[in-house]
C-alpha cells in the first residue's frame, strides 16, 4: 500500500472507509488497487443512490425480472460496458461477459478484462453480483 504518497494511477479512501488506530488516518488505496475499488464500488451502486452523482452506477435491479436469454445478456453486457467507458476512464475495457451458471443458486457472475491506460498493463475483474440480498434467508428445520 501507498499511505501518503502520490500515484499517478489514482488513489483515494478504501472502501468500506477503514481508519488507521495509530493515527486516526483513513486508510487509503492507490494505483491498480484504487481502480479495483473504483470498479467495485462503480458496479455496486445504483443510478440515484448518489445525490451529487445522480447518473453514477448501474442498474442491474431493473433486469431482475427479464427473462434470461441471449439478447438480455448481451444488453447487460453493453450496459457495463458503457457505464464503464463513462465513469472510469483509466481503463479500456477489452470484454464483458455475464456467467449465468449459477443463476439458480440467484448469483451473476460478471467478468470485466481490461487494460490500464497509463501502464498497458492487462487485468481481470470478476465481480459476483447476488440477486437477493441476506435477509431473504429462510430457516430450515
Amino acid at each position: 500500500m501507498n499511505q501518503g504518497k502520490s500515484s499517478f494511477l489514482g488513489r483515494g479512501w478504501s472502501f468500506p472507509p477503514q481508519f488507521l488506530a495509530q493515527s486516526g488516518e483513513v486508510l487509503m488505496t492507490a494505483d491498480e488497487e484504487d481502480i479495483v475499488a473504483s470498479l467495485n464500488i462503480l458496479l455496486g451502486t445504483t443510478v440515484g443512490e448518489r445525490i451529487l452523482y445522480p447518473k453514477y452506477g448501474l442498474n442491474l435491479r431493473n433486469m431482475l425480472f427479464e427473462p434470461i436469454s441471449t439478447t438480455a445478456k448481451t444488453l447487460l453486457e453493453e450496459r457495463i460496458e458503457i457505464v464503464l467507458l463513462v465513469h472510469e476512464a483509466r481503463i479500456n475495457v477489452l470484454s464483458v461477459n455475464i456467467g449465468l451458471e449459477q443463476m439458480i443458486e440467484g448469483k451473476m457472475v460478471i467478468e470485466i478484462e481490461y487494460v490500464i491506460q497509463a501502464t498497458n498493463s492487462r487485468f481481470n475483474l470478476v465481480y459476483p453480483y447476488y440477486l437477493h440480498d441476506g435477509n431473504a434467508v429462510e430457516k430450515v428445520f
